[in-house]
């Protein structure tokens, strides 16, 4: 029997630390378990002063249901499910992933959740924000969830990722410093329910948001492109959120099918680098 871990609630809307393991270790089975029970409680968990290899990062992501699959973002160099979400210091292509989103929530099947272990920490901003979904609803006034209850959202990657996106061909001839690779699949479609059940705790939330949402079945863009507006803006308030603050030697896994999350900035003038696995989807 694993060592029993301590779980600190953050005191905001989500999220807590954990301590107690070694994550450069291999994880036995009731470690495991304690980890994604307090995974599905808090949503998201970081891990203090943890130095890890990408070996470790990808050890302990097989151990929480394996990789997903991450398009548009090429991995690192001897490695096919790690990619680097970095930044130079003197970069000034626009911020990676700052508006409010889940993971790859335009898939069938979209990821369980996210893991970042923090590579090249700079000594001021990089935070990242997120809002638990579930808290969003349970406190979504009754008029909002009338008109969205029983609606079905579609999604897509093309605002980000199709060669005339955000980050299309005119962004890949900048300075970025993230490998991305645009696409014309990112024009396809998959639908999701706007308020769905999580898969294993059966706890209702709110899925994704506008960026990934381009749509709402059975409506016109002029009746569904209000309502998107207004749900974002609901969905990421700050009653919702929690703020991570990063620290060197630290991975913080979150569930993507419980948080949106957004990147900040205000670190210019410093490298930025972290290392990121993606967590396939959950199956019973």
């Amino acid at each position: 029997m694993g060592a029993a871990i301590e779980v600190t609630p953050s005191g905001q809307a989500c999220g807590a630390s954990v301590r107690g393991v070694d994550l450069s270790a291999p994880l036995d089975a009731d470690t495991v378990a304690a980890i994604r029970a307090a995974w599905l409680e808090h949503h998201v968990l970081s891990f203090p002063d943890q130095p890890m290899s990408d070996d470790d990062l990808e050890r302990f992501t097989i151990a929480f249901g394996g990789f997903g699959n991450d398009p548009y973002i090429a991995p690192i160099a001897g490695r096919d499910h790690v990619i680097a979400v970095e930044r130079r210091a003197e970069e000034t292509s626009p911020l990676f992933a700052e508006n409010w989103h889940s993971d790859w929530s335009f898939q069938e099947h979209p990821p369980a959740g996210t893991c970042l272990r923090s590579v090249t920490v700079p000594p001021r901003g990089g935070d990242t924000l997120y809002a638990n979904q579930h808290a969003a609803l349970d406190a979504m006034p009754d008029e909002l969830r009338a008109r969205i209850e029983g609606k079905n959202a579609i999604h897509s990657a093309r605002g980000g990722y199709a060669p005339d996106g955000f980050y299309g061909d005119d962004d890949a001839a900048g300075d970025r410093s993230m490998d991305i690779r645009p696409s014309a699949e990112a024009n396809d479609t998959h639908i999701h329910p706007i308020i769905r059940a999580h898969p294993e705790t059966g706890r209702l939330g709110l899925f994704s948001t506008f960026g990934y949402i381009i749509g709402i079945e059975g409506m016109s863009d002029e009746e569904a492109a209000p309502l998107l507006g207004e749900l974002y803006h609901y969905q990421s308030s700050e009653p919702f959120q929690y703020r991570h603050v990063w620290e060197p030697d630290m991975l913080v896994m979150w569930d993507n099918r419980s948080v949106l999350h957004r990147a900040t900035g205000g670190y210019d003038g410093h490298d930025r680098l972290l290392h990121r696995t993606t967590i396939a989807a959950w199956r019973p």
